[in-house]
């Protein structure tokens, strides 16, 4: 069997986790503490439930998250960022920051040339991303 290469380019090794529309949004939710499977599924509206699990395995293998299940009745079980899922906290805040001051016509299909004048700051925003 042949060993993976993988990329050199830091960007390329980021995406290998972070792939799909969902992955980065699920590391934003959990960037506020533990959460439940439920939480993360209400805090997601679209995310199905078969994406999210398999996120969620995906992050566990690769340590980016901890699983913890509670011995209790019903059972309960919690997500939550390793060390290295929470050293991804100041990538998303860069990201936040980024869209945050990116102007809504940039973000619209078909738009050429943004300018700050055009953010009519009617779309709604994201939850403030959580601090340190």
């Amino acid at each position: 069997m042949t060993e993976r290469v993988l990329p050199a380019c830091g960007v390329a090794r980021c995406l290998i986790l972070l792939d799909g529309p969902w992955a980065t949004l699920i590391i934003r939710e959990l960037l506020h503490g533990p959460r439940r499977f439920n939480e993360l599924r209400s805090a997601l509206p679209g995310i199905s439930a078969h994406t999210l699990t398999s996120r969620l395995r995906k992050f566990e293998t690769h340590g980016v998250i901890t699983r913890t299940a509670h011995a209790e009745v019903p059972p309960r079980v919690e997500y939550a960022l390793t060390t290295l899922g929470e050293s991804l906290r100041p990538v998303l805040d860069a990201m936040n920051t980024w869209g945050e001051q990116t102007p809504d016509a940039a973000l619209t299909t078909g738009h050429r040339s943004p300018t700050p004048a055009s953010r009519n700051g009617s779309a709604p925003r994201a939850a403030p991303m959580p601090t340190s």
